[in-house]
């Protein structure tokens, strides 16, 4: 007889356990005793929900509490993550694509895109990657892009059958959910534009006599980035093993039905302004300096004064406020550790080790460090100012070529996105869907990435060699 709860209790107590301890053991040198004990609050809470201790918003909640009462960080500092701009982005993204959803648009484009790819749910998933890849260079925000993809993922996981809460197509609503997760990480690694780190990285590589371009970076990622997008879809269907694969019926039955929906209603109508609208100030938002929120807020804004969206409608969406709160205290714990000097610490031991070790081996420990630490920040942006620099520094000391390792690790700063639901904050309206466990966004999101790390390097390596030379 199985006793779920009281293998729930003994996980919590383990995890307490080990924090107790740890948080015992002085601070290595290097590391003030506030970094390294809130180091132990942030590992803690990510173990526990990796072993299914507690759920992540519980974990949260209770990491965030420990750090302000223990005097780690001061009640300002600790909930600053509330008020970040990127953070209120996500969830404004996400009430809009509710709109998508509520209109029937959605619905509408789910047909569009069934009836041209739908025979597979395989041909599905490339759909997404295709319209991502395009849509791409256009958006120097991954975080505004999942705006765009996101309904488009959800649309098509609900023309294939699945619905939020029904177990019996979940994984076929898991799989888009992922192929919309895995397609911003690499479509993000393809074009300089697509993510803000991108030309944030590029800059700290010219300091090391390495210059990208427009074109150099899209020659350099072009072979392992496309191989990888071409690859994905496959391996996620294998993982995930969605509970349907063909649907030769679907294309001639998507048209039917959107005949029958006939001429677009007025609510689609508006959704389509709005949306268009939006896609169209993103995009434009680095040349015209406009803020991404503040878009948000307007296109959000449009759809609640002509009565697209109403409070009710907002008030139903529970899990906004639980990913808002959620993603808000992990952000601020990985920034404040970020801030106490952790990451730097953590990112020089690791690359200080590898002393001794072969060029090419030494070049390849120095990525696979590079994505792992990923495990303990929130934010692309962040890890890449945090140790791109110094991974950089240390592959320049021990004989590795400046320019092929900063590629591997400008396009490792994209592929980690999926290592974990906090990897990037694009990842968080495909983890607020209703398709996808916890659990499945660490597992198959961490194998995700491993096996784009090992194309991007058995791959890549080579191409750098031939386009950089």
């Amino acid at each position: 007889m199985t006793d779920p709860g009281g293998r729930v209790l003994a996980r919590r107590l383990a995890v307490g356990g080990v924090a107790v301890a740890v948080w015992l053991v002085p601070a290595p040198d290097g590391l003030t005793t506030t970094a390294w004990r809130l180091f132990v609050v942030f590992a803690s809470a990510i173990a526990s929900v990796v072993i299914g201790a507690f759920p992540i918003l519980t974990a949260s909640v209770l990491a965030i509490a420990a750090a302000v009462l223990s005097g780690l960080l001061s009640p300002a500092k600790a909930y600053s993550g509330f008020a970040n701009p990127t953070i209120l982005l996500i969830v404004l993204a996400f009430l809009v694509a509710h709109a998508v959803v509520k209109s029937g648009l959605g619905t509408r484009i789910g047909y569009l895109v069934v009836s041209q790819f739908g025979k597979s749910i395989l041909g599905l998933s490339y759909s997404i990657f295709l319209v991502d890849g395009l849509i791409a260079p256009a958006f120097p925000s991954n975080t505004a892009r999942s705006g765009v993809i996101y309904p488009l993922a959800f649309s098509l996981a609900e023309a294939g059958g699945a619905r939020p809460g029904d177990a019996s197509t979940r994984r076929v609503g898991s799989f888009l959910m992922f192929s919309g997760l895995a397609s911003l990480s690499l479509s993000s690694a393809l074009w300089l534009t697509a993510m803000t780190a991108n030309p944030l990285g590029a800059a700290i590589a010219k300091t090391y006599g390495v210059d990208i371009s427009f074109g150099s970076w899209l020659i350099a990622s072009s072979v392992p980035t496309l191989l990888t997008m071409a690859i994905m879809p496959p391996v996620l269907h294998w993982l995930i093993a969605p509970e349907r694969t063909r649907t030769p019926e679907a294309p001639a039955a998507a048209r039917r039905s959107l005949a029958a929906l006939g001429p677009l209603t007025r609510q689609e109508r508006i959704v389509v302004a709005a949306f268009v609208g939006m896609v169209a100030l993103w995009a434009s938002a680095a040349t015209l300096g406009i803020d991404s929120t503040a878009v948000a807020f307007l296109g959000l804004g449009v759809l609640l004064s002509t009565g697209v969206l109403t409070l009710d409608d907002i008030a139903k969406e529970g899990d906004v406020l639980a990913t808002f709160i959620w993603f808000a205290v992990l952000f601020t714990l990985s920034g404040q550790l970020n801030e106490l000097g952790f990451m730097g610490f953590l990112g020089q031991r690791f690359a200080g080790a590898l002393g001794g070790l072969p060029v090419f081996a030494a070049g390849v420990a120095l990525v696979v460090a590079y994505v792992l630490l990923h495990y303990v920040f929130v934010s692309q942006t962040a890890h890449s100012l945090a140790l791109l620099g110094v991974f950089l520094e240390v592959g320049v000391k021990l004989g590795v070529p400046a320019a092929p390792l900063a590629f591997q690790l400008l396009f490792a700063t994209n592929y980690i996105a999926t290592i974990t639901p906090q990897g990037s904050s694009a990842n968080l309206l495909f983890a607020g869907s209703g398709f996808v466990s916890q659990g499945d966004l660490y597992r198959i999101g961490g194998l995700a990435t491993a096996i784009s790390m090992v194309v991007y390097l058995a791959v890549g390596t080579p191409w750098l060699r031939l386009v950089l030379h």
